[in-house]
């Protein structure tokens, strides 16, 4: 069984909303489209993904397939639209003190990851022996790859993944 971490396509930006409620940007389906061509995703999988739009949004370019929607695979929250000039600072400072909020309505980074890796737990122990596909978000994946494996988080992987990019794990 492998499990295929696949992180959403580029979205819109739109900085009077928060992060969370961004749509997926059609500029950038070509890119989700040239995932789904590629080769690099099972033939035959189990898909999840998160609630988030341009998690849904990307999940379905990828797949004719049935899609679950689970809360607990959602981003990092960020319930806040400020925008952040050194974005990439403040994550790493979220990742330094995982028991502390980096920025005001920031879900911790511990919290993050009990429950991203709780979700992926349960969901691969129902599929066992099947290859399971999850579509979701940067940081949330880098925390459940490093729950997964025992690793630590690894925030320069983090901060060089495309829009979409895919992680798996396991064979």
């Amino acid at each position: 069984m492998t499990l295929f971490l696949v992180r959403h396509g580029r979205p819109a930006i739109d900085r009077s909303r928060p992060a969370h409620a961004w749509e997926l940007d059609p500029a950038g389906f070509d890119d989700v489209w040239a995932l789904r061509e590629s080769g690099r995703l099972p033939q035959r999988a189990v898909w999840f993904c998160s609630p988030e739009p341009k998690a849904v949004a990307t999940a379905q370019l990828l797949t004719e397939s049935d899609v679950g929607i689970v809360d607990d695979l959602r981003e990092h929250v960020r319930d806040s639209a400020d925008w952040i000039e050194d974005f990439p600072a403040v994550v790493r400072r979220a990742f330094a003190e995982p028991h502390l909020s980096a920025h005001p309505g920031w879900e911790t980074v511990d919290a993050c990851r009990d429950r991203v890796v709780a979700a992926v737990t349960r969901i691969r122990d129902v599929h066992a022996g099947e290859d399971v596909v999850l579509v979701g978000h940067g940081t949330a994946w880098t925390l459940a790859v490093a729950g997964l494996t025992g690793q630590a988080p690894d925030l320069d992987r983090w901060q060089s993944m495309a829009m979409p990019d895919l992680i798996r794990v396991g064979d």
